[in-house]
Formats: C-alpha cells, sequence, structure tokens
C-alpha cells in the first residue's frame, strides 16, 4: 500500500498538523490517566479502520508499559476482565463519539453519565477533546491511505 500524496512533506498539511498537533498536546498535559488516553487513541483507530494510527499507538502505549493482553483485548473490552470501570467508561465513550454517524443521537446520557461518575470536568473536556484529535488523525491517514507497520515510538518527536 501506498498512500495517495505525501501529506507529510506537503507545507500545507504541515501549517494544519501544527495546530492538531497543539490540541492534543493540551490533552496529553492534562489530567487524564496516559493510560486511557493511549487505550481512546487505539479504539477509535481501530474503529476508523486507521493501520497507522493503531500501529504507532498500540507501540507508543507497550513502550509506556502497556501489557500485550490489554493490547489484544482493548476492540473486545466489553467481554475482557482486564479493564478497570474508569478505562470502560473511556472506551465507550470513545466508541459512541467516534460512530456519531452510526447512532441517530449520537453519545447517549447514560454513556455520559457514566463517563461523568469516573472523570472531573477538566478529564472530561480533555477525553471529549482527544476523540475529536483522534479521529482527525484517522480521518486524515485513512483518506490518504497511510501505510501501517514501519511507526518507530518517538519518530515524531
Amino acid at each position: 500500500m501506498e498512500s495517495r500524496l505525501n501529506y507529510f512533506g506537503s507545507p500545507l498539511a504541515g501549517k494544519v498538523l501544527k495546530h492538531i498537533n497543539s490540541a492534543g498536546k493540551v490533552v496529553s498535559e492534562s489530567t487524564l490517566p496516559a493510560a486511557i488516553q493511549e487505550l481512546v487513541k487505539i479504539r477509535a483507530s481501530q474503529i476508523n479502520g486507521c493501520g497507522f494510527c493503531t500501529d504507532m499507538h498500540t507501540k507508543d502505549a507497550a513502550l509506556a508499559g502497556e501489557t500485550q493482553q490489554r493490547l489484544n483485548l482493548i476492540a473486545v473490552w466489553r467481554e475482557a476482565t482486564v479493564f478497570t470501570e474508569d478505562e470502560r467508561a473511556a472506551l465507550e465513550l470513545t466508541e459512541q463519539g467516534t460512530r456519531i454517524a452510526d447512532a441517530a443521537g449520537g453519545v447517549t446520557d447514560a454513556v455520559w453519565a457514566n463517563a461523568a461518575k469516573h472523570f472531573d470536568e477538566d478529564q472530561l473536556v480533555a477525553l471529549i477533546s482527544l476523540i475529536a484529535v483522534i479521529n482527525a488523525y484517522n480521518r486524515i491517514n485513512v483518506i490518504n491511505q497511510q501505510p501501517a507497520g514501519d511507526y518507530q515510538p518517538g519518530q515524531f518527536g
């Protein structure tokens, strides 16, 4: 598979990515736990079929200490016993926030209430923002058919 264009080499894309990266940095520096941030990025990327981001974030999560067992079970988190209640709430919000078009009502009140039980207001803002940012990255990479598999942790700084 080859990308449709050299998106990462484009000066215009560089300007766009600068702003998306800035938003991502704000979220990464928030009080939302880093492990939950990686789970959210991986799950949204799986749903969107973004191999590039799935490759990147599973490698980054493993380097940060995430276990192979948990990485293997993210796609089936409902059936897995290895995730905490707050991780489950974040994963459920991620799924509904990513699949907006699949559910006429968007995120349900029940899913929101569950997330609000586990996260404070700043963490909820970070979680919503992270879901939006990773979905933006997924769409760029899927539309461009960005190949997956060659990512090296830390290659983007």
